[in-house]
């Protein structure tokens, strides 16, 4: 009987630990052996000339995310009852292994007038098709008493560690007071706390001026939100967070501006983390002023920046103020009438287009090209953003995110070499376009395994629906308060 079930042989492996050449022993779908030397193996993969990286970890995805009287988050309509976007498990499965990513954490959605125990029921339902190894955001868009007493901890029991509040959007905005309420009570039962940091009532008072002056384009979607609005929402939520002792990360940081309010708040200490996404490095605002509707193939919350604001991301992307890059995966269809971009027609404004873009296979390939081979960011710095990093945040460490003893045998073989020119297809998702269509990228993914299974060669991907593993996380000291409070008075019990 082989020793290991799979030896991978002759890579340079980053393993989040740093870059050494070495052989990869897996057995039972654990990495057991990392050695200079690895001899026998019931199965070899040669990995001569490739980088051998941690699968990717991707925290931020929207994935077969039901709606109710709106839009569904890839592909949906206006609906009175229940619409499923287009792009299911089993889809996201494949594009995430096409692009060398292994585990997602998405979103279970909670509608207003409702509790959260019944989505969670039917969102684990659907999961559990897929093959990528996932993990739950549980949205919190009605913070009532039942909710945040009685069913918050039921959910925490059941393995979600990370509550996502928004700051703007109709129906899931949270006013103030409903945000601290999510805050103290995430900080009882030990979980983090994730935020879309843009200014509500800002943002629709500047869109319907832009509406009444006939600036309704997809274009100006981009002024309906400018860096101004995020930066203060990312300032008040922080500083609420700050205001109870209750750690958060800030969601897709599209500015500069925003990532100093993240940067101020760090150096007092205050237990804040920002993530950005590849659409804030390769995509800009003038990409949404194109003829007709075109524009729409672009339009995601926060939008899009200028080209100058893209390198003052990169600075924050260096200096560490922002130390996630996660897709957002988000996908609505351009040319299906009646769904997706077009559910309302392409003649509507652009406050009624559904914003949210595809990248879940594009992440990994765009961050290598754009950074790294550029030489922008190091190696090293590639795999904390994309595997280390969210991994530990989210309290999936050391199970993912490092290649080490013990971890879970995920790993995306790497041609740093390889020249590629994005296409839709290659994305293998349910979307029907991509906005980086024709973006050529030096680097790509040549295989990925998912504890220890080849689930990807050559852009086939093979793998079986149903064999992804919800990854349930426990308590974890990372994301703990620090135990200072103002004044060291303590709020919230004396509010309950």
């Amino acid at each position: 009987m082989a020793d290991y079930d799979l030896v991978v042989r002759g890579g340079t492996v980053a393993s989040g630990l740093g870059t050494m050449r070495c052989d990869i022993g897996i057995r039972g779908g654990r990495i057991v052996a990392l050695a200079e030397s690895i001899p026998g193996g019931a199965a070899t993969l040669d990995a001569g000339g490739l980088l051998v990286l941690p699968g990717g970890v991707d925290t931020h995805c929207h994935i077969e995310e039901p709606s109710r009287g709106g839009y569904t988050s890839a592909g949906g309509a206006p609906a009175t009852e229940v619409t499923v976007q287009e792009e299911s498990f089993g889809s996201a499965s494949v594009s995430a292994f096409a692009g060398g990513t292994t585990s997602v954490v998405c979103f279970v959605p909670q509608w207003k007038g409702e509790g959260i125990l019944p989505r969670l029921a039917d969102y684990e339902a659907r999961a559990a098709r897929g093959m990528v190894d996932y993990s739950f955001h549980q949205i919190i868009s009605d913070a009532t008493d039942d909710v945040l007493e009685r069913e918050v901890p039921e959910v925490v029991a059941r393995g979600i560690r990370s509550l996502k509040v928004f700051l703007t959007y109709e129906p899931l905005h949270l006013s103030d007071e409903a945000f601290l309420k999510v805050l103290v009570t995430a900080r009882r039962h030990g979980c983090l706390v994730t935020v879309h940091c843009e200014n509500y009532a800002a943002i629709n008072w500047r869109t319907e001026a832009l509406l009444k002056a006939g600036l309704t384009a997809p274009k100006y979607h981009a002024w309906s939100r400018p860096p101004v609005v995020e930066r203060e929402a990312t300032h008040r939520a922080i500083a609420l967070a700050e205001l109870v002792d209750q750690p958060i990360q800030v969601f897709h940081v599209s500015c500069a501006e925003a990532a100093e309010e993240i940067a101020r708040a760090q150096h007092r200490g205050v237990k804040v983390w920002g993530e950005t996404c590849p659409q804030y490095l390769a995509l800009a605002a003038a990409d949404m002023d194109r003829p007709g509707f075109d524009g729409a193939a672009y339009m995601c919350s926060p939008s899009p920046r200028s080209a100058e604001e893209q390198g003052r991301v990169w600075e924050m992307i260096r200096r560490g103020t922002l130390d996630v890059v996660s897709s957002d995966h988000c996908g609505f269809s351009m040319h299906r009438p009646g769904a997706g971009k077009q559910a309302g027609g392409t003649a509507v404004p652009f406050r009624d287009i559904p914003n949210g873009i595809p990248g879940l296979a594009a992440r990994l390939p765009i961050l290598f090209s754009e950074g790294v081979s550029k030489g922008r960011i190091s190696l090293d710095h590639f795999v904390r953003l994309t595997a280390t990093n969210p991994a530990r945040l989210m309290g999936l460490a050391p199970r993912k995110g490092a290649i080490a003893i013990g971890g879970d045998a995920d790993l995306a073989l790497w041609d740093p070499k390889k020249k590629v020119t994005i296409t839709n297809a290659l994305m293998q998702h349910a979307i029907d376009y991509t906005p980086y269509e024709g973006l050529e990228v030096t680097g790509w993914p040549v295989a990925t395994v998912r504890r220890g299974t080849v689930v990807m060669r050559d852009g086939v991907v093979q793998a079986e629906p149903g064999t992804g593993r919800f990854l349930a996380r426990g308590p974890y000291d990372f994301i703990a308060p620090r135990g200072l409070l103002p004044d060291g008075f303590d709020a919230a019990p004396r509010l309950e």
